[in-house]
């Protein structure tokens, strides 16, 4: 595996962890669950040490580029626990996701 894979592996699952904390927020503060809120700002807290190894070893402009990948992990989790998305959302995560995939080939 090579160094760009391995750093666009990371980074993906440090959004993915980052878009997973927000939900968990989303729904300890819409609950009143401080031990979901807990662990919310623990995955938070993981996600942001995994980033931190990305941008040590890759270009901030890149992985920041890349990480445009926690709006569309946002969305698709929020569609699938928690909320309707509309259409016009889902054409906003498409273009964000062909930017995600132009920056992460470059």
């Amino acid at each position: 595996m090579s160094i760009k894979s391995a750093n666009i592996g990371f980074l993906a699952l440090s959004t993915l962890m980052g878009a997973a904390a927000q939900l968990v927020f989303k729904i300890s503060l819409s609950d009143g669950m401080l031990d979901l809120l807990i662990l919310g700002i623990l995955t938070y807290l993981a996600s942001s040490l995994l980033y931190f190894y990305v941008i040590s070893r890759a270009h901030l402009s890149w992985a920041y580029g890349v990480g445009g990948l926690s709006y569309i992990f946002a969305v698709v989790l929020g569609a699938l626990f928690i909320e309707q998305v509309p259409v016009i959302r889902w054409v906003g995560v498409m273009a964000i996701t062909a930017g995600v995939l132009a920056v992460a080939v470059s």
